[in-house]
């Protein structure tokens, strides 16, 4: 969720100053009681809308202290900085930093109102005790120097942050329900959450490797956060032999709205690929025709190809383990600029002798891997320049 940090940091230290002056803590002198049986913790799961980071809903977690004058706020760990220096360029490497916010909760629901975003709170079944725990940590991780963590999408984002904190504040194990016959890779679920944004599928499925094709178990399929929602539904709290459920109440607390649709590139990946199979099949018959070769077109598809293998490339240190192994790369590699110069130049090289070699790995490839929308017309349509090279060279 993007946010602005000079306002976290104001709210932050409000609430800081709130919590030092005993706001919520301590017991009521007139009645012994604790004051957290008046404190409500609930898991807020938030419907995705437009925004590119929202594309799969975000999770926070509400503090609600019943009292009059009591404190109702939202922590969030999805705070970020979007115009921090290279932040694109750091996601991407698995070097982003996120941290936690709090700030008043009907701000939090004056946000999703307005984006249209059903919200849905979970009130979790805690005692006394461990709603202080919880509060405490919190508190805790809200200050300055534990805010901020490295935020990984799949292991370490927002839903799996509030997920853990929780878990580790209550007095027994959650035991959640396993799904039966449900065990989708993390690129599948991707794709479940960005049926209408097919361009951020490609640039999903261009980085992804082949650990993303690989089927989940329960724990990982949570760092979405309608999963962990329905999870929470089904789970129990398990104590000497005691069950209870992890969730007591369940109820709306932003109602579905109306969504304003952003309109992106008229054009799907897959027509754009049909564009560029129909432009090159026609750019080969008439190279053929008058026994020429196009050496721009030769170059123009040799730097496309050769800038998505550097990108490829670099994923090999990302810190994303999803993206290490990306058998994309077996054709789409730095390779291809080694060689721009010689072939704008019309030297010979033995370049285009490995071009049908690196489409056939490829091809195999494709049998353990996902491979990006329309990624395969790229390789075809340089598989189609080296075989007329190749014919012209042999003619020679």
């Amino acid at each position: 969720m993007k946010h602005l940090k000079t306002v976290f940091n104001a709210l932050r230290g409000l609430f800081l100053l709130a919590v030092l002056c005993g706001t919520t803590t301590g017991k009521a002198q007139d009645t012994g009681a604790s004051p957290m049986d008046s404190v409500e913790f609930s898991l807020l799961t938030c419907q995705p809308h437009d925004e590119v980071y929202s594309l799969y809903g975000h999770t926070a977690i509400r503090f609600h202290d019943l009292r009059r004058g009591g404190i109702d706020a939202a922590f969030n760990y999805g705070v970020f900085n979007f115009n921090a220096p290279h932040f694109v360029l750091r996601f991407v490497f698995g070097l982003t930093d996120y941290e936690l916010g709090a700030y008043p909760y009907p701000l939090f629901q004056k946000e999703y109102r307005q984006f249209g975003s059903m919200v849905t709170e979970q009130v979790i079944n805690l005692t006394s005790e461990e709603k202080q725990r919880l509060y405490s940590a919190l508190v805790e991780n809200l200050r300055p120097a534990n805010s901020v963590y490295r935020y990984n999408y799949f292991y370490n984002n927002c839903t799996t942050k509030a997920r853990d904190i929780i878990e580790r504040c209550i007095d027994g194990k959650v035991e959640y329900a396993e799904r039966e016959d449900y065990t989708p890779t993390f690129r599948g679920m991707i794709h479940d959450m960005t049926e209408r944004n097919p361009w951020s599928r490609f640039g999903n499925d261009l980085l992804l490797g082949l650990k993303a094709d690989q089927p989940t178990q329960l724990r990982q399929q949570e760092f979405l956060p309608h999963n962990l929602m329905y999870d929470f539904d089904r789970a129990q709290i398990y104590k000497d032999g005691q069950y209870r459920p992890l969730v007591k109440e369940r109820r709306v607390a932003v109602p579905a709205g109306v969504q304003m649709v952003q309109t992106g590139f008229p054009l799907s990946p897959t027509l754009c690929a049909v564009i560029v199979l129909v432009f090159s099949i026609i750019l080969v018959i008439i190279q053929e025709k008058k026994k020429r070769i196009f050496r721009l077109w030769d170059v123009l598809i040799m730097l496309v190809d050769g800038m998505i293998g550097t990108v490829l490339f670099l994923m090999l240190f990302s810190q994303h383990p999803t993206v290490s192994l990306n058998l994309q790369i077996i054709f789409f590699n730095p390779i291809h600029l080694l060689f721009l110069w010689p072939v704008l130049k019309g030297k010979p090289t033995r370049y285009w002798l490995t071009i049908p070699i690196l489409a056939g790995l490829f091809l195999i490839g494709g049998l353990f891997q996902h491979y990006a929308e329309g990624i395969y017309v790229l390789a075809l349509c340089l598989l189609l320049q080296s075989i007329l090279h190749i014919n012209r060279q042999r003619k020679q």
